[in-house]
């Protein structure tokens, strides 16, 4: 494999890991230019036909833009449903790419932007380059999320996640599973976290008394922000990290395994973060089948998930009951509920669906004729 960014390249265990980055553009390319006096619409109509669009004054021109660009493709898109929203989202996104910024040296090329430390971090060996206006947002969103932490209530603490890496927003299903640990009287010696992300999961697991969790992930930069927060607390020491796809680079079998998946069937193939938003039709077929060999025969699988995909008609199939049904490996021991708290009414997006969503715990056991 190439490496495509040897600057972004990290040592864990031996192993050498690249962490991901928005892609910089670097080619000499044919742009409209805008500043806040011009007439929108004329960039807009750049943006539709496949030109990019260069904002030239202010930070707050590229976030006036993007506003007035959400309103042209909302015209277009007004269905409400969940799915309508997907769609209009997708679309949005995919327009919004072409709105552009300079970076130099290591910052913004317009007024008032925001000091984002990702850039040196990420971009050490790149003078000047271009990004999307949506690609600047995410990153100076996560460079605060990184420096300020993200508190988790089931930990009492925050998190720092690294670039590019999940986190939750929401607490219903950690709450579930922080009352299901309180109450667990099996052997503590170890567990596996498959899709570690920020950690949270092995964090409650070593918060209950487990002396070691080995959490994987096929997300290189979760890998490598919780390596770098090992060498700052001694907590983080008892997590076995491994760069991989579900139970890679495990020998050994564990008596517990918990796995908080993603909760909506993907609608395209994902990459970066939809990856722990949508997951692909070959996903849980091959965490079940895996899941067997791992764990101990008397051990027990945790898996959180919800029933979102259901509610908003995205599917009829509920991939744990489809393996409970004809998956013959392993049987139901424990089912938990959890309604979902209400959308903030701050938010502009229509989640009247939250009213039916429950968050799921599911504790499965091998068959008997295991």
């Amino acid at each position: 494999m190439i490496n495509k960014y040897p600057e972004l390249t990290f040592t864990i265990d031996g192993k050498e890991i690249q962490a991901n980055r928005p892609e910089p553009n670097l080619s000499n390319i044919e742009v409209v230019p805008f500043e806040r006096q011009m007439d929108p619409q004329i960039a807009i109509e750049a943006i539709v036909e496949g030109y990019s669009v260069l904002i030239l004054d202010f930070y707050s021109s590229g976030l006036f833009l993007l506003k007035v660009l959400k309103d042209y493709v909302k015209k277009q898109y007004p269905d409400e449903s969940f799915q309508g929203q997907r769609d209009f989202r997708s679309a949005f996104y995919k327009l919004s790419q072409k709105i552009l910024l300079v970076v130099r040296e290591y910052k913004l090329a317009v007024k008032k932007a925001p000091e984002i430390g990702w850039f040196k971090i990420l971009y050490p060996n790149q003078e000047e380059f271009l990004l999307s206006f949506p690609q600047v947002q995410g990153l100076n969103s996560s460079w605060q999320w990184y420096k300020k932490g993200i508190f988790i209530p089931v930990l009492n603490h925050k998190v720092h996640p690294w670039f590019g890496t999940y986190f939750p927003t929401r607490f219903e299903h950690l709450k579930l599973f922080d009352k299901w640990l309180k109450r667990y009287k099996g052997e503590k010696k170890s567990a596996m976290d498959i899709g570690i992300g920020c950690g949270v999961l092995s964090f409650q697991l070593l918060k209950y008394g487990f002396e070691k969790a080995y959490g994987t992930d096929t997300n290189p930069n979760a890998i490598v922000g919780l390596h770098e927060a090992q060498s700052k607390n001694k907590l983080y020491s008892k997590i076995d990290l491994i760069f991989g796809d579900l139970f890679t680079g495990i020998k050994e079998k564990t008596e517990l395994i918990v796995f908080n998946p993603p909760w909506l069937p993907a609608p395209y193939d994902t990459e970066g973060l939809d990856k722990a938003i949508y997951y692909d039709a070959d996903l849980f077929p091959r965490f079940f089948t895996e899941a067997k060999k791992q764990l101990q025969n008397d051990g027990r699988l945790v898996i959180l998930f919800s029933n979102l995909a259901q509610i908003t008609n995205v599917t009829d199939n509920h991939p744990i009951k489809m393996e409970l049904a004809e998956g013959g490996r392993f049987e139901k021991e424990l089912f938990i509920q959890k309604e979902v708290i209400p959308a903030s009414k701050k938010t502009r997006r229509n989640q009247l669906w939250r009213a039916s969503e429950m968050v799921e715990l599911w504790v499965l056991k091998k068959c008997k004729t295991e």
